[in-house]
C-alpha cells in the first residue's frame, strides 16, 4: 500500500524560465534605471532640457520649459523606484509608456523634417541637416521600452522592497 503522503512530500521543480525571470527582470530594473539615471542627469541644468522640449515645436513655450524642468525629475523618480523595487510592475509599465512618449516625438520631429538632436541624454536643440539621429534614437527607445515591458509583466525579482512587502512572490 502507498502513502498518499508521499505525493505531498514530491515537490516540482522550478522551469527553467521559472529560475532565469526574476535575474532577467532585476538586470532590466538596473539597466533601465542606470539609463534614466544618465538620461536625467545629463539633462542638468534644466534650462537645457527645457530647450531641448522646445526644438520639438509641439508645446507652447511655457509647457514645454514645464516638461523640461520636470523630466529630470521624473526619471530621477522612475530610477529610484526601480532600484529599490517599489511597485515594480506599475514602475515598468511608466517608464514603457514614456519611452514610447519619446519614439512619437522623435517620429514626429523626422516626419516634420525637423533637424534636432532628440534631447534624450542632454543636448538638444537645432542640429546641421544629416547630423540627426533618429534611427539610432528610436531603436535605442524600443529597447528601453522592452525592458520596461520585461519588468511590467514579470515583476517578480531579487533584492526588491516589493518582495518584502509581499506583493509579489
Amino acid at each position: 500500500m502507498t502513502d498518499t503522503n508521499d505525493d505531498a512530500l514530491t515537490t516540482q521543480q522550478p522551469t527553467r524560465w521559472e529560475t532565469v525571470q526574476p535575474w532577467l527582470t532585476l538586470a532590466c530594473r538596473i539597466g533601465l534605471a542606470a539609463v534614466l539615471i544618465t538620461a536625467a542627469v545629463t539633462k542638468f541644468p534644466p534650462a537645457l532640457s527645457a530647450q531641448a522640449v522646445e526644438a520639438y515645436d509641439l508645446f507652447p513655450t511655457e509647457v514645454a520649459q514645464l516638461i523640461g524642468y520636470t523630466l529630470p525629475l521624473f526619471e530621477l523618480a522612475l530610477a529610484l523606484l526601480l532600484l529599490i523595487g517599489l511597485a515594480t510592475r506599475y514602475v515598468g509599465a511608466v517608464s514603457a509608456l514614456l519611452m514610447v512618449v519619446f519614439i512619437a516625438g522623435i517620429l514626429s520631429a523626422m516626419a516634420r523634417g525637423l533637424n534636432i538632436d532628440c534631447g534624450c541624454f542632454g543636448g538638444g536643440g537645432q542640429v546641421e541637416p544629416g547630423e540627426t539621429t533618429y534611427g539610432i534614437s528610436i531603436a535605442r527607445d524600443i529597447a528601453f521600452f522592452a525592458m520596461g515591458t520585461v519588468i511590467a509583466i514579470w515583476p517578480r525579482s531579487p533584492f526588491a522592497l516589493d518582495r518584502v512587502l509581499g506583493l509579489f512572490r
